[in-house]
């Protein structure tokens, strides 16, 4: 295990952008991890932990320490004739192990397919697609505190999931790094979730009528890669920003100008899209200097040319939110962890 200094990151955040970390190492094991935060030389600086860099955006070098975690192993535990208990390491690919998953024909994940980052930092924000979120299939997590060094476990109640959020986003940000995660999933008696955005019609022009849990996840890489760009292809770190959810009587009143608004009601609560709120307000491909709105996915922000500082994708996404707030009084939150 060696410390670098002052490393370049720019392979190492989805949105290519060229910044450098005061030191940087990489672990493979929870023992390495360990050594390296009681190290004498490290043990006061600044913290950040890497996954696949996916739900990241930096906006200036990292005056400290930046950890990428390597953590590798997938283990599973048969726990009755339905269900199986899949363990994956932080370091695993998300989308991968969604695949191991499949070709076991454990199914639970397969919704949440081609998603970009690491199974690590998949409860940390309860990443969530087409009608599934993490939190239907977690059991728990490993982590390990920083105060003390010693590993816990978090069950589901602890992790207090909410919409792309949990106690690692909240009081719980900055005290733990996430070692593993358990997952409980079916392996006979699937429930398929086909009734959510366009996967209902992407079966039906693939001509299946009864998909199998292999044929959902098909049906959603397809839609997917038809409105998302590829951040090896162009920098991106996917949806930028939360589905806002707003009160039901604030719904009613911009409802009223726009009564054509797309609309997902939870009781009191209603989601609405913030794709469609930012396509209303023209961003939808816009480009200013290097950095644009995609031109299929207007919550998609991408560094276009590639040579996008962090402080621009930053001020673009700010443009964004103030303008969708002055048309229609919604404020949409970030989705992207912004250093």
């Amino acid at each position: 295990m060696t410390i670098q200094e002052n490393f370049p990151l720019k392979n190492y955040n989805t949105f290519g952008v060229n910044v450098s970390a005061k030191y940087f190492a990489e672990v493979s094991s929870v023992e390495e991890l360990v050594e390296i935060l009681k190290n004498d030389n490290t043990s006061t600086l600044p913290l950040l932990f890497l996954g696949g860099g996916s739900n990241i955006l930096f906006t200036k070098d990292f005056d400290g320490l930046v950890i990428q975690l390597h953590l590798k192993g997938i283990s599973e535990e048969i726990l009755d004739e339905n269900h199986v208990l899949v363990k994956a390491k932080a370091g695993e690919n998300w989308h991968k192990f969604v695949q191991f998953c499949l070709t076991k024909n454990y199914g639970g994940l397969e919704n949440l397919s081609l998603i970009p980052g690491n199974v690590g930092t998949s409860p940390m924000q309860n990443i969530g697609a087409y009608g599934t979120e993490i939190k239907d299939t977690f059991v728990s997590c490993k982590v390990l505190n920083l105060e003390n060094l010693e590993v816990e476990v978090f069950d589901k109640e602890k992790c207090r999931f909410g919409y792309r959020d949990s106690i690692f986003k909240q009081e719980g940000k900055g005290k733990y790094v996430i070692l593993e995660v358990a997952f409980k999933l079916t392996s006979k008696n699937h429930t398929v979730r086909t009734d959510y955005g366009a996967i209902k019609s992407e079966l039906e022009k693939l001509s299946i009528a009864n998909p199998t849990i292999q044929e959902v996840s098909k049906a959603v890489i397809n839609i997917r890669q038809s409105k998302l760009p590829d951040p090896k292809v162009i920098g991106n770190a996917g949806s930028f920003f939360k589905n806002p959810t707003i009160p039901l009587e604030q719904f009613l009143k911009v409802q009223k100008k726009f009564p054509e608004m797309p609309n997902y009601p939870n009781g009191n609560w209603v989601k609405v899209p913030a794709g469609w709120l930012i396509e209303q307000c023209g961003w939808k491909g816009k480009q200013i200097g290097n950095v644009a709105s995609h031109e299929l996915q207007a919550l998609v922000i991408v560094n276009k040319t590639g040579n996008a500082s962090g402080k621009e994708i930053y001020e673009f996404s700010t443009m964004i939110i103030d303008s969708v707030k002055d048309k229609f009084g919604i404020e949409l939150e970030r989705e992207v962890n912004i250093i």
